[in-house]
């Protein structure tokens, strides 16, 4: 396809600009050859027409398609042309903060001017062992190039770093070493990458300076070799130092400073040690305060200087040599102080006494005199005479300046000399990786003599690399076997000819030098009449006569001729350089003015390698014999030549790395990108020549399947063949018609430039119609359903419009008949109230008048009535009273009358009182009175019968009289009544009607006011109803909301609560997951540490032939272990301790073993902790249960308390009994030995024995005294149960006994006894109180009777107790006999072998326990609750024995154990002893019966072997086992059971140092082993599911409450006996945990290669993702070939993985911490990955990723795993995958990313979205606002600032107890274990 084709309408093109170098703009209208004029839209909106030049008739070049912008390699580009790379690297540096991009073979690092956080150890792990295109560009990826190359091809490397000043070259050569120091360390403990990288603060300071475009620019050439060796370990380093700037060191122009270490001197002249120097401020002296700049912001000087001292003394520079070079320096400065004095044109003096010459004499130890005349003078050699001509000022001042410079120079090599001495390798070195960071193309207003040198070397290096460049492109075309064309680059031979060749610039300046009258001047001519006219890359400048321009490759350079010669010549005089070297008080000046030889550094370019040029290193010339009077006979550029020879010698030798710095701005902003400069410093690097070689040949290189995948879009179905080869030929074929635009090679397609994006263009176009099928298709579709839909509503909306008219009509008539209806209805009811209310009014007229009349003539009738009745009354009155009057009148009279008459019978009463006669007349007449009286009383007796008689009669006469007159009388009255109640009856009726009727008006009165009130009332009371409404409403919202707020507020402080509890949760779990960790960390450094202690050992065993006589070398593991695990009180043997007094090499470091031994310790204490509060926990539960318990059996128990406590003491005495029946049996045995001396009195054994037996004697006077004690608790308790009978004086019996019960102890009852004693007892006033009255007899009384209730009860109460009593005393006979027979059964048992005791005391105990069980049931059979009662009791008993039978076994445990430890020593001593005896006085021992075993023998569970066959045991066991036969075949777990089972036998038989010894073999074989098979993950699983078995039997049968629990009783049966092995658990433990870390490395090393290929790389789902063109670094096809990893591929290894660990029975919760930290390192890696590859960001990768995730979740859904925490470990991951799909335009985007990526970093979030790269045109790129926002939104989240996780953090690993079910006697020993010596017991 011709390449104006391509200029269409909507192509985008390239212009020329002059502010922003090139735009881009639109066509606007095709091209059409022979067009004049293009069309062009720019992007502002602003249409232009562009002249195409007429000559050239090139077209403007054409701009990337969008998804190839932003490419890592430049080379990617289709297009590749200046305005594509420009437009690339800024679209990388602002868009993306990119700093590095790949070009072809070059790294273009742009300077950021900011610190990024991309140059940590993780990033250096990340890029170790990458292939360089794989990552993203970085100077890691180059430095790890370099190494693997290095590795790979056995070739020595070399980085070429170049750019101008202030572009990085320094920052980007220094990390390169850093990478290399971290990634190789070093060979030896010298840490020599350490000093490699303290070289550079030195050379800094010495070398750097600040300049107007950088504030630290290296002012030399460096080139670092660093060495390594055969394992490529660093182990030493060489500098070379290039053109060094002498001429800074006397002049700076402005804004510029001298050399950083002037400054920091000045800076620190306050010290004490810097006295001497009489330093002051830098603005004193002349050669720091030029330029005017004598601070740089923000660098410390005084701090600086403090580094620089500080890397000196770590490279070997003493104190004495850093105070002379610190005097040089500053007689350095004092130097440039000295003035002159003119006495005439031709001579000068220093005025005398000149202080800053005298300081500068006395700083460098030579005489004033000599030193001020030969700055004035200098000496003239003939060829017959000499002598000394004086020299004007300005030759004086330049003098100065020279030897200033020349003193630095020197000081600066010697630096340098003594720099590569501390750097110096001691072994032999290998290879070498060579670092050269130098300076770039430099062109300035006014360039001299060193930028002529600068671009001299450029030219040198940009021709090596060009060749360089040329050579990989031919390589390429030969290895794809592509027909090579001669491409035609830019060869700048004629160049470097001109300036090196015969006759040449450098040439012609040399024989310049040589001339006695030489001149700028005239060596400008001789350049003229040399080369003007005569070579095309020379010209003359039309103004100047002494200048000359040279084009160099990048650009042209005018260079001004004047101080060439004086620069070249380099002058010093010999003279001044003699009174220097004779300084006798300083020695190191002499030292820098040595013979050449012994100066210049035995790798440098001449025979130093540094180059006296006024840039680099100036040497004084031999001062030959005869020849004193020539100095400096070589030249600078005469040497700077040969030095540059040399480089390219080097770097030929090499493969060169090229790393290209560009300065972005002359302003140092960050993120700052200026077009011009950086094109210029592009064109001036080499870049733009690399992209125009790669442009001229096949710049774009596809492989088959990559092209297959990318273009598939392009091919019909019938195109796809088997062949992918033949496939993409067939298609290329049709769809570029000229054959020249590609090429076919072996595995690849070349096409030339403009091609790829010819095809991306029919590719969108594709893509673009297939589009727009769709659309229109979706688009028809869409448009008939919403046509259908809207059909279906207009028939809906007719039929629902005309329903609704016919029911408008409908009642429209219905409304009519209606109304019709109401119209008639209403008329008839019109008429009828008219005519009702009518006939109301005739009628109630009628009655109004009807009742007026009749009203009338009744209130006459009622008028006359009342008139009669008042004439009557009135009348009646009258007479009435006439009547009265007269009859008071007479009754007045008459009284009158008798008063008179009483008054004259009272006078003459009186006058008869007053005489005595009449006193006796009156006695003697009344006896007689009396008897007539009598007498009268008789007759009138008779008289009143014969009355009475006759009374009778009229009586009767008169009752019959009387009856009838009474009936004549009521008829009367009742006629009389009659009439009077008529007359009444009309009164009262005639009353209550006018009461009715006052009533009615009252009513009526009362009935409006009512009517008024209601009316009010209920107005009112609406009102009110409507306040309290509305009040009800507010008080109801009020209420809504304060409960809604209480609500919230319960929620919220519930919520809160949650969450600190959740909070505090996390933190102290990982608070816990950090202390593990940090202890697990301490392990693996301590294992670590070990295994080098191991590797140290045997290199020296291998170096040290013949050990040394005498010398015993125990292994290292075992000794460790020995002094690490076993006990404290165990004695070691006598021989070790030579050992170790001839070893101390082989210990530990006490540091790192302290502080293991302070975390084991902390560990366990943690351990023991969390044990007790469990312990405390389940006490505190069986106490509430056992309370509850005690108080629901409570009544009946008293008889069980005396019988517990009565158990209890005879258990006592009878444990008792049993140890001093064995203490007397061990006395007997140990008085009947065969060594009767060992045994006398005086023997220590003996006196040990007596300790002992002292000892335990005390221990029984100890429980003695708790038997006494337990007797009188049982004698407290019967007094307490008497008082209780005493106390029953006012209270129920059975009451009071209950509230006794209730007491729990003894003390609370007689506490209550006594007080009821005193309540009852009757004080002296009481009796006082009661004789009132009579009531101290009725208290008596009552006395009387209560003490006759109270006798009765306590007869009751005594009869109860007699009869407890004797039921007491037969249970206690009962047990006594139980303990006779208990103790004949201990008798017969002991008599029995060990096998058969236990079987028959558990017979006995059985054969017991089922005779009482037996007793009692038929004793309480009749009463079910008291058998229950009983029953709980005996099981309180049991537990209460069984408690203390445990803590009577421990003690019986301990003193075994102590008499052991006796015993053994014991047995020492007479094994000693036996050694003196002859073997005719050994006496045989006695014989011990042998027991004969039972045909069905009972296994106990345990394994016997002997100790000769320890190392047999774990050698068959652990060293030579293989674990796939036993994981396939045996139990799992096997090794661990069978080791356990030989410990169990060891505890048994009480031989601690058996015990020590196998556990000690066990740890330091199974550390063998994996030491050995360490890479071998399922040996590895299998041990560490062992270990983890081991330590759970150990926990299992150590005995402890915690572990017992969910054992059987026969297992409990199996526990450990004598040894409490709870160190060894931990050290069993720490084992576990290093297991566990190797076993986390191995599946590491085995899952890193699939991770990135399986996870990224690989398209799951096919099509996906389309390749998008890559550049000459091709990265690892994403399309699965033969030999890559897969999804698939890392399934199936993680099935292998889990049923491998399955096979070995590893415990379920740590198979599922491996799966965690597996899917950790798979989320990890490739996250991490996916930080550092930008083509990975795209939206099809994150759904490739997702689906990958999937894929991955389902595995753990089907082993049942998703539980284990693995699926989190993938959060990162998954965010990471769902931030490349989601939208990223608005802010609510932003917010929805912000909450989305909680498990990401905001620096991760913000690096996936700079890294976001679309892969077809139709996605869109992130923008950097958008960015902006995250960022903004994201910068209050306190996260951490790394960027990529820690895929080598291992999770802290924990070993839950997991109790196993399998009995160990049933165990099986299998004959392929060869472990036949062993036997089970």
């Amino acid at each position: 396809m011709a390449a104006s084709e391509l200029y269409t309408k909507y192509a985008r093109v390239w212009i020329p600009d002059p502010e922003e170098v090139w735009k881009s703009a639109e066509l606007l209208k095709d091209y059409k050859p022979g067009d004049k004029v293009l069309q062009l839209r720019l992007e502002e909106g602003k249409d232009l027409e562009y002249c195409l030049d007429l000559k050239t008739k090139e077209l403007p070049p054409l701009r990337n398609p969008d998804i190839l912008v932003g490419e890592n390699d430049l080379t990617a580009l289709s297009y590749l042309h200046e305005p594509a790379v420009l437009h690339n690297l800024k679209v990388r540096f602002i868009d993306s903060k990119l700093i590095y991009t790949y070009c072809g073979i070059v790294l273009v690092a742009i300077n950021p001017y900011e610190q990024l956080p991309i140059y940590g150890e993780d990033i250096i792990n990340a890029y170790s062992g990458q292939n360089m295109g794989d990552m993203d560009p970085h100077i890691f990826a180059v430095a790890e190039e370099a190494y693997k190359q290095m590795a790979r091809d056995e070739r020595n490397q070399s980085i070429i770093v170049s750019g101008e000043s202030g572009a990085g070259k320094t920052v980007s050569a220094k990390y390169a070493m850093r990478y290399f120091a971290t990634v190789s360390g070093s060979a030896s403990e010298a840490n020599v990458e350490e000093k490699v990288l303290a070289s550079n603060p030195i050379m800094e300071s010495i070398g750097n300076a600040k300049t107007t475009r950088n504030d630290n620019s290296s002012r030399f050439g460096k080139y670092i070799e660093i060495g390594f060796d055969k394992r490529y370990r660093i182990i030493g380093a060489n500098m070379r130092t290039y053109l060094l700037e002498k001429s800074r060191v006397v002049f700076q122009a402005e804004e510029e400073r001298n050399y950083h270490i002037f400054y920091q001197l000045c800076a620190s002249a306050a010290l004490p040690e810097f006295k001497t120097l009489r330093l002051g401020n830098a603005n004193y002296f002349h050669y720091t305060k030029q330029g005017g700049s004598p601070v740089i912001d923000g660098v410390d000087d005084a701090k600086e200087m403090v580094n620089t001292r500080q890397a000196c003394t770590l490279l070997g520079i003493s104190d004495s040599y850093q105070m002379g070079i610190f005097r040089i320096l500053a007689g350095i400065l004092h130097l440039g102080n000295v003035e002159f004095v003119s006495r005439d044109s031709d001579s000068c003096t220093v005025p005398p006494k000149h202080e800053p010459l005298t300081i500068f004499c006395d700083l460098m130890g030579v005489e004033y005199e000599e030193m001020a005349h030969w700055l004035c003078h200098r000496k003239l050699a003939t060829a017959t005479e000499t002598y000394i001509k004086p020299i004007s000022k300005l030759h004086a001042i330049n003098a100065r300046d020279a030897l200033a410079k020349h003193i630095y120079a020197n000081l600066f090599n010697w630096i340098v000399d003594h720099v590569n001495k501390a750097l110096h390798a001691t072994v032999k070195q290998h290879s070498f990786i060579g670092v050269l960071d130098i300076y770039g193309f430099e062109t300035f207003e006014i360039n001299s003599f060193e930028q002529f040198c600068i671009n001299y070397a450029n030219e040198k290096l940009q021709q090596q690399f060009n060749m360089h460049v040329f050579k990989l492109e031919q390589e390429e075309y030969m290895k794809e076997q592509i027909p090579w064309t001669l491409i035609d680059f830019y060869d700048n031979q004629p160049c470097i000819n001109l300036i090196e060749a015969k006759m040449g610039v450098l040439d012609l300046l040399d024989e310049e030098c040589k001339m006695p009258k030489g001149s700028d001047d005239s060596w400008a001519q001789k350049l003229y009449n040399t080369h003007l006219n005569k070579c095309a890359l020379f010209e003359k400048p039309r103004l100047s006569n002494k200048a000359f321009i040279i084009k160099h490759f990048a650009d042209k350079v005018e260079y001004q001729c004047e101080g060439f010669l004086e620069k070249n010549k380099d002058t010093v005089y010999e003279e001044q350089i003699k009174v220097l070297k004779s300084s006798k008080k300083f020695k190191l000046l002499p030292e820098l003015f040595q013979d050449e030889e012994k100066v210049l550094s035995p790798t440098s370019a001449t025979p130093s390698g540094r180059v006296p040029l006024s840039r680099t290193a100036v040497k004084p010339a031999k001062a030959r014999p005869g020849q004193a009077s020539k100095e400096h006979k070589k030249t600078v550029g005469h040497q700077f030549r040969n030095s540059l020879h040399l480089l390219m010698e080097t770097l030929n030798a090499t493969t060169p790395h090229y790393v290209r710095c560009i300065k972005p701005n002359d302003f140092k902003f960050p993120f700052t990108f200026d077009e011009k400069r950086a094109v210029q410093q592009l064109r001036a690097c080499g870049v733009l020549e690399t992209i125009r070689i790669s442009a001229a040949g096949f710049p774009s290189r596809w492989t088959y399947q990559e092209f297959f995948s990318r273009y598939r879009v392009l091919m019909k179905q019938r195109d796809v063949l088997g062949d992918r080869k033949q496939t993409c030929k067939n298609v290329l074929e049709k769809l570029i018609q000229d054959k020249d635009k590609y090429q076919f090679g072996k595995t690849k397609i070349f096409f030339r430039a403009g091609q790829v994006a010819y095809l991306e263009k029919i590719r969108a176009d594709k893509l673009r119609a297939a589009c727009i099928r769709i659309q229109k298709t979706i688009r028809g579709w869409l448009m008939r359903k919403k046509y259908t839909r809207m059909r279906k509503a207009a028939i809906t909306i007719q039929r629902h419009v005309r329903g609704y008219q016919a029911r408008c009509y409908a009642k429209f008539l219905r409304r009519t008949r209606a109304a019709i209806t109401i119209q008639k209805f209403q008329r008839m009811y019109v008429v009828r109230k008219r005519y009702q209310r009518m006939r109301a009014t005739t009628i109630a007229l009628q009655a109004l008048l009807r009742g007026y009349m009749v009203r009338n003539k009744y209130q006459m009738m009622l008028r006359e009535h009342k008139t009669v009745i008042i004439q009557k009354h009135v009348r009646g009155w009258l007479a009435r009273l006439h009547y009265c009057r007269i009859l008071k009148a007479i009754v007045y009279l008459q009284c009158c009358y008798r008063r008179m008459m009483a008054k004259r019978e009272l006078k003459k009463l009186k006058i008869e009182a007053r005489s005595v006669e009449r006193y006796k007349k009156l006695h003697i007449g009344l006896e007689n009175k009396i008897m007539q009286l009598q007498r009268k009383i008789d007759e009138q007796n008779k008289e009143y019968k014969s009355l009475l008689e006759k009374m009778s009669n009229l009586e009767i006469t008169y009752s019959t009289e009387t009856e009838k007159l009474r009936n004549d009388v009521e008829r009367l009255r009742m006629s009389e009544e009659e009439a009077k109640n008529a007359t009444n009856r009309v009164i009262s009726l005639q009353e209550e009607i006018a009461k009715l009727r006052k009533e009615l008006h009252q009513t009526q009165s009362e009935k409006k006011t009512i009517e008024e009130w209601a009316d009010k009332y209920k107005h009112d009371t609406e009102q009110l109803v409507s306040e309290l409404k509305e009040q009800n409403t507010l008080l109801k919202t009020e209420k809504e909301e304060l409960n809604r707020r209480i609500h919230d507020q319960a929620r919220e402080i519930t919520e809160s609560m949650e969450r600190k509890l959740v909070e505090e949760t996390k933190q102290l779990e990982l608070d816990l997951n950090d202390e593990r960790l940090r202890y697990q960390n301490l392990l693996n450094e301590f294992s670590r540490l070990e295994e080098r202690y191991d590797d140290l050992k045997d290199e020296m065993n291998l170096m040290v032939s013949i050990p040394k006589p005498g010398h015993k070398r125990t292994d290292s593991t075992h000794s460790s272990n020995e002094s690490e695990y076993t006990f404290s009180s165990e004695i070691t043997e006598a021989e070790d301790l030579p050992v170790r007094m001839e070893e101390p090499s082989e210990k530990k470091a006490p540091l790192d073993m302290s502080l293991f031994l302070k975390l084991q310790k902390r560990v366990t204490e943690l351990e023991q902790e969390k044990q007790s509060l469990q312990d405390e926990l389940d006490r505190k539960e069986e106490q509430a249960l056992r309370a509850k318990a005690k108080e629901e059996e409570r009544p009946p128990m008293r008889g069980a308390e005396l019988e517990y406590e009565s158990l209890k003491r005879q258990e006592l005495e009878s444990e008792n009994k049993k140890l001093k029946n064995e203490l007397n049996e061990l006395q007997k045995a140990l008085t009947e030995t065969r060594a009767p001396e060992v045994t006398a009195p005086g023997a220590p054994a003996y006196r040990v024995l007596l300790d002992q037996l002292t000892s335990v004697s005390e221990e029984l006077e100890v429980r003695k005294e708790e038997v006494l004690i337990l007797r009188s608790q049982l004698v407290s308790q019967k007094e307490a149960i008497q008082p209780k009978e005493d106390k029953n004086t006012m209270t129920d019996a059975t009451l009071l006994l209950e509230d006794v019960q209730k007491m729990k102890d003894k003390g609370e009852i007689a506490q209550a006894y006594i007080g009821l004693k005193e309540t009852n007892r009757q004080s002296p006033q009481d009796y006082h109180m009661l004789n009132e009255d009579g009531e101290l007899w009725m208290a008596y009384e009552g006395l009387k009777q209560t003490n006759r209730l109270l006798e009765s009860q306590l007869q009751s109460q005594k009869k109860s107790h007699e009869n407890e009593l004797e039921s007491l005393r037969g249970e206690i006979q009962s047990l006594k006999e139980e303990n006779n027979r208990q103790q004949q059964l201990l008798a017969q048992n002991l008599q029995l072998p060990p096998e058969a005791r236990i079987e028959a005391s558990l017979q006995h105990e059985i054969t017991r326990l089922t005779n009482e069980n037996l007793f009692y049931e038929e004793l309480y059979a009749d009463d079910p609750k008291k058998y229950q009662l009983y029953r709980i009791s005996l099981y309180k008993r049991m537990i209460d024995l069984m408690e203390q039978l445990e803590k009577q076994d421990k003690t019986v445990r301990k003193l075994k154990k102590q008499l052991k430890v006796f015993a053994k020593k014991i047995g020492e001593l007479e094994v000693g002893q036996m050694e003196n005896i002859s073997p005719g006085q050994i006496i045989d021992e006695p014989i011990r019966p042998v027991n004969i075993p039972r045909k069905e023998k009972d296994f106990q569970g345990m394994l016997e072997y002997k100790r000769e066959d320890e190392q047999k045991l774990v050698k068959n066991l652990i060293l030579e086992l293989k674990p796939r036969g036993v994981a396939v075949n045996l139990i799992p777990g096997l090794p661990a059971y069978i080791l356990f089972m030989c410990v169990r036998h060891a505890d048994y038989l009480n031989d601690d140092q058996k015990v020590r010894s196998l556990l000690t073999s066990t740890i330091n074989g199974i550390k063998k082993v994996l030491k050995k098979r360490g890479d071998d993950f399922e040996t590895v699983s299998f041990w560490l599911s062992n270990t983890c078995r081991f330590l759970h039997c150990l926990k299992q049968y150590s005995g402890e409450e915690g572990f017992m629990k969910h054992n059987t009783p026969r297992q409990n049966e199996h526990c450990l006996t004598n040894f409490d092995l709870a160190e060894y658990r931990q050290v069993l433990s720490d084992l576990a945990i290093q297991i566990y870390q190797q076993l986390v490395r191995v599946l590491e090393n085995i899952l890193q290669p699939m991770i990135v290929s399986g996870m990224l790389e690989h398209e799951t789902i096919q099509g996906v993702s389309g390749v998008k063109p890559t550049g000459l670094r091709k990265r690892t096809s994403s399309i699965a070939d033969e030999g890559t990893y897969t999804l698939d591929s890392i399934i199936r290894q993680l099935n292998s993985f889990h049923s491998v660990m399955c096979q070995h029975g590893m415990d379920p919760e740590l198979i599922k911490q491996v799966v965690k930290q597996m899917f950790y390192i798979i989320g990890a890696v490739t996250l991490n990955n996916l930080l550092l590859r930008k083509d990975m960001c795209s939206w099809s990768k994150g759904m490739q990723i997702r689906y990958n995730v999937s894929q991955l979740e389902e595995w753990l859904r089907d082993k049942n795993l998703m539980n284990s925490g693995a699926k989190e470990t993938l959060e990162p991951l998954i965010q990471a995958a769902q931030l490349l799909q989601v939208k990223k335009k608005t802010d609510e985007d932003a917010e929805a990313i912000c909450s989305m990526c909680n498990a990401l970093t905001t620096a991760q979030i913000v690096k996936v979205l700079n890294l976001y790269t679309p892969v077809n045109e139709f996605e869109e790129r992130v923008l950097v606002s958008f960015i902006r926002t995250i960022q903004v939104r994201l910068r209050d989240r306190k996260d951490s600032p790394q960027l990529l996780m820690d895929a080598k953090h291992i999770f802290p690993v924990t070993f839950p107890f997991n109790p196993s079910s399998l009995a160990l006697e049933t165990i099986q020993i299998p004959a392929s274990l060869g472990l036949g010596f062993i036997s089970r017991v």
